[in-house]
């Protein structure tokens, strides 16, 4: 096989992709185009990117702004689906996945490469996401991932090597997390948090306070939406989906809103502990089944919870660039075309409780679940219908009891 002469690689300026740089440069003398998205990091992370890229080797950098898209265009119809990762996560390493690495191929043909590569290790889900979007956009160009070539097998091994290549890291043998964060949440791991047998320590959370130093009084937040896009935050409209998610980030930060402990099955085969917090996304996705607790009936309501399952296991694993996702994500549009209403959390150290739903297309009829006695519902037909549905049960009992 012919080496690679460009190679368009997806950095984070982490300790995995800044060593990458000069590997890929000492292994395959190729030149290198460093390729980052700005989905919500924060400016430490961002601050000093390309610089540092330059310096370690990379010919070319791109740092392109796509807060708007990921928000708008991965986010809310994450929102949308219900989706939630075994029961607990809520996808925000695997939703951005998807969109970072477009934006690397799209660089990467725009720049005349001939490989991509990607700092994912070979025990990960990454990889897999990486190289399906790869697959379904350039299938033609070749991958390079070094964890699955090098002789690196550890984090302390990338520490060493980064030191004899004079990269600047922020990691070190002692605090040597490792972290993703975007504009939806941060995730943590590593350390002493590989063991599930360890509490996570305190000092690991960096977007929510403690629920015991959160405020002693509640908090109530009003969130609305429009078929099942989030529009307002107590009344105020945003323009901006950045701006809104980022006002319930600061809301449910200052609550101690959004973190998960969770041991979760990997796409790979193996079992893995991460901690995870996600604030703005936690209210975002309680507020918005609260809502549809009122907009959907009962049949269309079951079907979604099903297939939310479904979209959550798909986006984990990757299979964002399919037409399965397409086609959920079409069904859950048609389900979200009633989805329009405000709906009150009440936040309380940690915890969440909805206190009001609102929406001018609910299904919810005061006159037929009052207890009150009405027209519009006549309770001497409930006789028929026991007696309809309860004809198997009947039928079956007294078979049961003649064959004795």
């Amino acid at each position: 096989m012919n080496q690679p002469k460009k190679v368009a690689l997806a950095y984070s300026g982490g300790l995995d992709t800044s060593i990458i740089i000069p590997w890929l440069k000492e292994n395959y003398g190729c030149e290198v185009v460093a390729v980052c998205g700005d989905i919500g990091q924060g400016e430490d992370e961002l601050a000093g990117l390309e610089e540092k890229a330059r310096k370690t080797g990379a010919s070319e950098v791109y740092v392109a702004d796509m807060r708007e898209e990921f928000v708008s265009q991965y986010l809310w119809p994450l929102v949308r689906s219900g989706g939630v990762y075994e029961h607990k996560y809520l996808l925000g390493t695997s939703i951005a996945r998807p969109l970072l690495a477009k934006r690397q191929v799209e660089v990467a043909l725009e720049t005349g490469c001939d490989a991509l590569a990607h700092g994912c290790t070979g025990k990960g889900n990454d990889q897999v996401r990486f190289e399906l979007t790869y697959k379904a956009m350039a299938p033609q160009l070749r991958v390079i991932a070094p964890w699955r070539e090098w002789d690196i097998v550890s984090r302390e091994d990338a520490i060493e090597y980064a030191a004899k290549h004079k990269v600047p890291i922020a990691q070190t043998t002692t605090k040597i997390y490792s972290r993703d964060r975007n504009i939806w949440h941060i995730s943590h791991e590593g350390g002493e948090l590989e063991d599930p047998a360890n509490a996570a320590p305190e000092h690991i959370w960096m977007l929510t306070k403690s629920p015991k130093d959160a405020p002693d009084s509640p908090r109530e937040v009003t969130i609305g939406f429009e078929t099942g896009r989030p529009v307002s935050v107590d009344g105020k409209k945003y323009t901006s989906a950045v701006e809104l998610l980022e006002t319930l980030n600061r809301i449910g930060g200052e609550h101690g809103i959004g973190r998960i402990d969770l041991v979760e099955n990997r796409f790979v085969g193996m079992k893995s502990r991460g901690c995870y917090e996600t604030p703005g996304g936690t209210l975002l996705m309680t507020a918005y089944k609260e809502l549809e607790s009122l907009t959907l009936d009962k049949n269309t309501l079951h079907y979604k919870q099903k297939l939310s399952l479904d979209y959550a296991e798909l986006v984990y694993n990757g299979f964002w660039f399919t037409p399965l996702r397409e086609a959920l994500d079409a069904f859950f549009a048609t389900t979200a075309a009633t989805s329009t209403g405000e709906i009150t959390l009440r936040l309380y150290k940690g915890t969440i409780e909805p206190v009001s739903r609102r929406s001018p297309y609910s299904l919810y009829s005061l006159n037929i679940a009052s207890f009150t006695m009405g027209a519009e519902y006549d309770q001497k037909d409930a006789l028929g219908f026991i007696n309809l549905i309860g004809l198997p049960i009947k039928v079956r009992a007294l078979a049961a009891k003649s064959a004795k």
